[in-house]
């Protein structure tokens, strides 16, 4: 008889989706370790967000633990998809463990961080958030600056205006043009990133030099 943990050991990523499908819909508290120890290498995206449906579907309080166990593993694919999880099962009472990895060595632990955060930050830290993750202003490639805008807009814009507004009369001229990026959000969440106004700079010229050309 085949195991979950062979099931998830097949190369086939449409097989192992079926596992964990199968997995979270008898949902087992049994599977819980194979499953968080899948997390940390599975490759497919697909496969990895089932991964987190299944786990949300076990009860939270042998899950949450776990997952907080794996904010301190090595890989950093398992502390990204720990804090993916987390950010599901919206359990506020592992924001402090959530904060430690504001700062994660890893970029892409770092932005999955900051949407853990802000979604389970308690009312009486999101101002202390917001200043925290104003830290980052100006810093990283489109990807990540969006990313902390987008983490900052759904803090809110009475908690992130006036920590916008410090950032912007304090720091460079990097920072101004990423608060800039991040009010622009508040006011169209669909199309104020860095990379939506390069794109539109370029069809602009673009259709600029179409009408001279013709």
């Amino acid at each position: 008889m085949t195991t979950l943990a062979d099931a998830l050991s097949d190369p086939r990523s449409s097989a192992r989706l079926r596992a964990v499908m199968a997995a979270g819909t008898e949902a087992r508290p049994d599977d819980l370790e194979v499953l968080v120890e899948r997390c940390a290498v599975e490759p497919d995206l697909q496969v990895r967000e089932a991964l987190t449906w299944s786990l949300v579907r076990l009860p939270a309080e042998v899950v949450v633990p776990r997952l907080v166990t794996e904010l301190q593993r090595p890989e950093a694919q398992a502390r990204s998809q720990a804090l993916h999880t987390l950010s599901k099962i919206r359990d506020g009472s592992v924001f402090p463990e959530v904060a430690e990895r504001l700062g994660d060595d890893d970029p892409g632990v770092r932005r999955t961080a900051w949407r853990a955060a802000v979604l389970l930050a308690p009312d009486d830290e999101r101002a202390a958030l917001a200043r925290r993750l104003s830290r980052e202003l100006g810093q990283g490639d489109r990807e990540t600056r969006l990313a902390l805008s987008r983490a900052l807009v759904t803090l809110g814009e009475d908690v992130v205006a006036p920590v916008l507004a410090d950032a912007s009369a304090r720091r460079g001229d990097a920072v101004r043009e990423h608060v800039a990026e991040t009010e622009r959000l508040f006011a169209d969440p669909d199309a104020g990133s860095a990379l939506a106004l390069a794109r539109a700079r370029r069809e602009v010229a673009l259709g600029r030099s179409r009408r001279a050309s013709g």
